[in-house]
């Protein structure tokens, strides 16, 4: 890259099939409209294991689909202790991942940390619920959640990265 830095985004769940894909292809889906994707790098990781290579749930999948969002390309993986130096953002989807990466994190790289609805505009919850074990509802939710904080998330990004 020339003089500006690649940002580089990790979004963070347990399984690394509902949650973190989805706000990874939303994510990436804002920054290649806004222009950024030679200046913006994402990825998502689980913090257990259980779905290593997998694809996104298949109700993560259709609910992205029916929004143009493809998440087809992506695949589980386990997050790494790593991966705090690799990335300049770290967003846990609820306090319990948050907490485990919390315990993992080097303190030199916890200013990364962040819950990611934090940078939802005007929504009282503060964490993506975990939709695996209920309905299709469940996955409509997350994806308006995860969709607004990705609006914000960019736009603090866009602010601290000077980013145009």
């Amino acid at each position: 890259m020339s003089d500006q830095e690649l940002v580089r985004v990790l979004f963070v769940c347990m399984g690394n099939i509902c949650r973190s894909p989805t706000a990874e292809g939303i994510f990436r889906q804002r920054v290649r409209d806004a222009g950024l994707a030679d200046r913006v790098e994402t990825d998502s990781a689980g913090t257990h294991s259980y779905h290593i290579g997998k694809g996104p749930d298949q109700r993560s999948q259709a609910e992205a689909r029916n929004r143009g969002v493809d998440l087809s390309d992506i695949r589980s993986r386990r997050f790494e202790v790593s991966d705090f130096s690799s990335f300049d953002w770290v967003l846990a989807m609820d306090r319990d991942n948050l907490g485990i990466l919390q315990t993992e994190c080097p303190s030199e790289h916890r200013h990364k940390l962040h819950l990611f609805l934090r940078f939802a505009q005007n929504r009282p919850e503060e964490e993506v619920p975990d939709p695996y074990y209920g309905g299709e509802q469940g996955f409509v939710h997350v994806f308006d959640l995860i969709d607004e904080a990705a609006d914000g998330l960019l736009n603090v990004i866009r602010e601290q990265h000077r980013l145009k």
